[in-house]
Parts: structure tokens; C-alpha cells; sequence
């Protein structure tokens, strides 16, 4: 178990209410497996995923209020709504009606996670201000109490409060950690033009299904669209970046590449790079590439930077721990 999975050792946050500012830094996710099932009675697809914690943040700052306020720097600034839509207002208010205290904050985000790029940043946020007023109000939560809070904010936002690696299940929301042998994996994160609507690539998948274009993946007899996470797991516990690389797999970027046909050049543009594979992270744009060490990483992202085929191209490690005071 890694140490991004031990909610009872919760000392980053205070147990009584921060005089001063809060600081809490969280991680972009990537999935490096992703399997789909079809559409469940609620409208949500059946998942079974494996989350993996990377080295690129966000960071939120929560201080005293006497409302509750959002301010943001950085990527997406001036392009993404501050108001009761933003998963950061919302996930103040829910931590706020559950502790049964005024949803009282000013918050201010300083943000690097792109807009709509399969990197979770929005979940992220709002893990960030579950920690972040949690320990301004004093509230004390563990991080299981977190997680099920965050639950109720969006599929993503619980494995963010826990970080690490680990299996999603049900929409993504149920997340149980992996337990692997320690190890520290290079990634190459290829940031796109503009974003893509997650509804929009789980449509097009379906659409891809139901046409014949898109596998009908292996799975259990009762759910035959739901791929099995076994072979990734495995290859989590052999700390062999060869074996990881064979068994990345994501049921969505059919759908990304359909949308986005020109991903499949940045992808391609990775494999000449050297890199031992690639996938589109969840439901894309973003594409990330597996690089056997740190120094054979910053080869790739200077290749894939000179090729022009992306917005950016920035080096990260795995698996890190999910929102913590910083």
C-alpha cells in the first residue's frame, strides 16, 4: 500500500481552524486502463478503470470569508466559469452542508491542468477545495469521509483526494487502491489545442459501437463491453516499464481519434520519439507516452516540442500522492 493510501494519517491537515491561509496542492490524473461498458439506468456508463496520480498540479489557496468567493490564474483563465457551476464552488458548498458550518471562502486558484483534456483537472479543483476548506473550517474529515463527499461532486473527484494508483468501478466514483510493488514510472504528457467534451466522446463511442467501428471488447459473460483490468494490474507489480507500455489500453480514444483525427499523428509522433507507448489519457486530447526513465522523458518531450504537433509537451511521474496541504 502506498503512502498515498493511508487515510488515518491525515497530519498535513489541521485539526483546528487555520488562522491564516490554506495551501493544498493536487495532481492531474491519467488512466492507464480504461474499459467501457454500456449505459446504466442513471445515464452513466459502466467503468472499470485504473487511476494513476501524476506530477503536474493545480494548487488552491482557501482564506477567510464572509461569502464564498473563487478567483483563478493560469490555464483557462478568462474561459472557465467562477460561479455555483464550478466543481470548486460546489464542493465547498457540499463539504460546507454535510459539516453543517457557513459555506464561508475565498478561494483562488492557481492552475497548470489544461481545460478539458482526459486529465481530470476539474476534479481535481474540487478535491483541492475539500482539503483546502476542510482544514481552513477545522473540520478534521479523514479521507475517506473526503472521498465520499467528493463522490457526490464528480466520478473522478475521490480518487483525487487519495492519489496513489487505484481501480475505479461502478462510474469511476467507487476507487479501491492497487497494490503493486513501489516504482516510479516517466511519463510524457502532449497538451493539444483546445479540449474535448468528455459526453461527447462517451456519444461518439457509442455511436462507433452500435456502427461495427469500435471493438466490443472481452469482458465478464453478464457485461461482455467491460474490459478486465487484470493485465495492467499484473503488469503494475513487475515494475517493468516494457510490460506497463504492452498493456495500456483506454476504450475511449477511438472515439478522441474520430473527433480528432490529428491525435493520431501526435501519437505516432511519440512512437518515432522513442517512446515505449502511448495513449490518449481518458477522453482526451491529451496523449501521454510511457518513457523507460527521467532523462529518456525529457528526449521525448524535446522531440514531440521541435515536431509542433502539440500545444506542449511536460515530463511527470507516477504515481504521486492526491490533494495535500502544502
Amino acid at each position: 500500500m502506498t503512502e498515498a493510501w493511508r487515510p488515518d494519517e491525515d497530519l498535513d491537515r489541521p485539526r483546528h481552524a487555520a488562522s491564516g491561509p490554506v495551501k493544498v496542492r493536487v495532481p492531474a490524473k491519467i488512466n492507464l486502463h480504461l474499459g467501457v461498458g454500456p449505459v446504466r439506468a442513471d445515464g452513466y456508463h459502466e467503468l472499470s478503470t485504473v487511476y494513476h496520480a501524476i506530477s503536474l498540479y493545480d494548487e488552491i489557496t482557501a482564506r477567510r470569508g464572509d461569502t464564498l468567493t473563487l478567483t483563478m490564474e493560469g490555464e483557462g483563465a478568462g474561459e472557465l466559469a467562477l460561479d455555483e457551476s464550478n466543481l470548486v464552488i460546489r464542493a465547498a458548498r457540499a463539504l460546507a452542508a454535510h459539516a453543517k458550518v457557513p459555506a464561508h471562502a475565498r478561494l483562488h486558484l492557481r492552475k497548470q491542468i489544461p481545460l478539458a483534456a482526459g486529465l481530470a483537472g476539474g476534479s481535481a479543483d474540487a478535491a483541492a477545495a475539500l482539503v483546502a476548506c476542510d482544514a481552513l473550517w477545522g473540520l478534521g474529515l479523514s479521507r475517506d469521509e473526503l472521498a465520499a463527499i467528493a463522490a457526490g461532486i464528480g466520478s473522478d473527484v475521490p480518487f483525487l483526494v487519495y492519489g496513489g494508483t487505484a481501480l475505479g468501478t461502478g462510474r469511476g466514483e467507487a476507487v479501491s487502491p492497487v497494490l503493486a510493488r513501489p516504482n516510479t514510472w516517466h511519463w510524457v504528457v502532449a497538451v493539444a489545442d483546445g479540449g474535448l467534451s468528455t459526453p461527447d466522446v462517451y456519444r461518439e463511442l457509442d455511436r462507433l459501437r452500435d456502427a461495427g467501428q469500435a471493438p466490443r471488447l472481452p469482458g465478464h459473460a453478464s457485461n461482455p463491453l467491460l474490459g478486465s483490468a487484470d493485465q495492467l494490474l499484473a503488469a503494475l507489480r513487475q515494475r517493468d516499464p516494457a510490460v506497463l507500455g504492452a498493456a495500456l489500453d483506454n476504450d475511449l480514444q477511438a472515439a478522441a481519434l474520430s473527433l480528432r483525427p490529428g491525435l493520431a499523428d501526435v501519437l505516432k509522433a511519440g512512437h518515432a520519439a522513442g517512446a515505449l507507448a502511448g495513449l490518449v489519457s481518458g477522453s482526451g486530447p491529451t496523449c501521454v507516452f510511457l518513457a523507460a526513465d527521467g532523462p529518456h522523458a525529457t528526449r521525448i518531450a524535446e522531440d514531440l516540442t521541435a515536431g509542433e504537433l502539440c500545444r506542449a509537451a511536460r515530463t511527470a511521474h507516477g504515481p504521486v500522492p492526491g490533494a495535500r496541504v502544502s
